[in-house]
């Protein structure tokens, strides 16, 4: 299964949670809801999740082994600060014009 395209859709300032994105594979099936953590000087994903009714949270969809949660994690971290350089990028050049 290859990973054919990753968006972030939304990013935050405050907290530990930075961004939620969308997954893609083999152009096929989507993914919604993967949030980008920062804890801990460390950046990780979170797969998404349903609350049980305990309470617990039960991710919904997730990698089945180390291998492919690494692969998987490592393109959706790598988008995220594409994209923060971009917009930082972006920025530059708007106050640049000015």
């Amino acid at each position: 299964m290859m990973i054919t395209d990753v968006k972030i859709r939304k990013f935050f300032n405050d907290g530990p949670m930075k961004a939620i994105a969308s997954v893609t594979f083999d152009n096929a099936l989507a993914v919604h809801d993967v949030k980008i953590i920062n804890a801990r000087d460390k950046f990780f994903i979170v797969m998404p999740s349903r609350k049980n009714p305990d309470g617990s949270f039960r991710d919904i969809v997730h990698p089945i082994n180390a291998q492919f949660r690494a692969e998987l994690e490592g393109a959706v971290i790598k988008t995220y600060f594409d994209e923060l350089e971009n917009a930082k990028f972006e920025d530059a050049e708007a106050v640049s014009e000015v």
